[in-house]
């Protein structure tokens, strides 16, 4: 079996485990909806009141919220659960003998993990704030096909993330310190709350720098036609500059994490 067969066969797996909670997902789609229909209403109160002008336009930013409903899932998630149970348990010793690189086997389980679920609550969220609550089709046809193409980049980048932190357990076990430090990061970070467009001026040169905006900011302003062409291509680019730098990074942090690892447990 190709090493590219074998990576396939952990996502494939991975991704029809997830596949399986379909009433957690249902139950997702509510919660979002919920949130989703107060961020819409705080935004057209805001505008209501604003009289100065704003970086984007309240339908732009209608979009942009219930996109960021829609697909939460890219950025919520931190470390692997499963992975942290090994390691306590000691079972993490069968992970380090399967002939397959051990990066790439939790690297295809984050991606799993950021598809499968997403998959289930980004189409009903999709159709019902479509049809009822103010969500627009992409601004172009080459909106849609960067928005996609970012998106791709968005599935790989918050992969690359999450595998980091999965690395981190071998030094912390549990990881919810480290975790909720990142989520919280993340959340602030790449605009799922607030768009990035809306903070301080003086904060934009390290939104723009920080990995973060990638997982949410840049396919969503890519979408609703926020961004331009060059700009789109630049945010791709920086993604793609993060996605590499953090694969690097975790396979490094990796390497020196089994040369001192000590198994306990069993």
């Amino acid at each position: 079996m190709s090493p590219f067969s074998s990576y396939w066969a952990i996502f494939s797996a991975r991704f029809r485990t997830l596949l399986q909670y379909r009433t957690a997902a249902l139950a997702g789609v509510g919660t979002q909806l919920l949130f989703g229909l107060i961020l819409v209403m705080v935004f057209e109160a805001f505008y209501r009141s604003a009289h100065a002008p704003q970086p984007m336009s309240y339908p732009q930013v209608v979009t942009y919220v219930w996109l960021g409903q829609a697909m939460l899932g890219l950025v919520l998630f931190g470390a692997d659960i499963d992975v942290s149970a090994m390691i306590r348990n000691g079972t993490i010793a069968y992970e380090l003998v399967r002939p397959v690189d051990l990066y790439g086997v939790w690297y295809c389980r984050a991606v799993a993990l950021r598809t499968g679920p997403v998959l289930l609550r980004f189409v009903p969220i999709f159709v019902i704030a479509g049809a009822f609550f103010g969500l627009r089709a992409p601004a172009s046809p080459l909106c849609a096909g960067l928005w996609l193409l970012a998106t791709i980049g968005s599935v790989l980048l918050g992969s690359a993330v999450a595998t980091v932190l999965t690395i981190s357990l071998l030094w912390t076990i549990s990881g919810e310190g480290i975790n909720r430090l990142v989520l919280a990061m993340m959340l602030v970070c790449s605009g799922i709350i607030v768009p990035l467009p809306f903070f301080p001026d003086w904060l934009q040169p390290v939104l723009g720098t920080l990995p973060f905006r990638g997982m949410a900011d840049t396919p969503f302003r890519i979408y609703v036609g926020h961004a331009s062409s060059a700009q789109a291509a630049s945010a791709i680019a920086h993604q793609a500059i993060w996605t590499a730098a953090l694969m690097g990074f975790g396979r490094w942090l990796l390497g020196r994490a089994v040369r001192r690892l000590v198994i306990q447990g069993g």
